[in-house]
């Protein structure tokens, strides 16, 4: 079990209003502990349903998970096919999803889906950043 202290609800809500008030079109977003857990979310008006399950496997995939990003992952399973069967059912490979790191220490990830994945990824970056967060560790 990860002995990471968890994304604080501060930093998570920031995140979350930076990518509402950033957005240049609608999408959800999921802020998730180190577990992969909710911490805070929204989906803004207009953004189709599958984004709020897509924007929260993003999430969860890159809190749970070995790499900083979505992205980086799906690089590491491209790589090497007995490691991306022993993956996570839930996971995803899809960018937008980005690691939260704090003072070194993962302690979450943030997941946004509703634009094309690089400005997905572009837009979580940017909300970790505005949150008072790194996105290495």
């Amino acid at each position: 079990m990860r002995q990471d202290r968890p994304v604080k609800l501060e930093q998570a809500v920031a995140a979350t209003t930076f990518v509402v008030d950033n957005a240049p079109a609608p999408v959800s977003v999921f802020v998730a502990d180190a577990h992969g857990e909710v911490v805070s979310a929204a989906t803004m008006d207009g953004a189709a349903p599958d984004t709020r399950l897509n924007a929260q496997r993003k999430a969860y995939t890159a809190a749970r998970s070995d790499a900083t990003s979505t992205a980086a992952l799906a690089v590491k399973a491209r790589e090497d096919a007995a490691e991306r069967a022993s993956f996570d059912p839930f996971f995803t490979f899809f960018q937008g999803g980005v690691a939260a790191f704090e003072g070194g220490r993962r302690v979450g990830a943030i997941g946004v889906r509703g634009l094309p994945g690089p400005d997905d990824d572009a837009l979580a970056r940017q909300a970790l950043q505005a949150a008072g967060l790194s996105t290495e560790g």
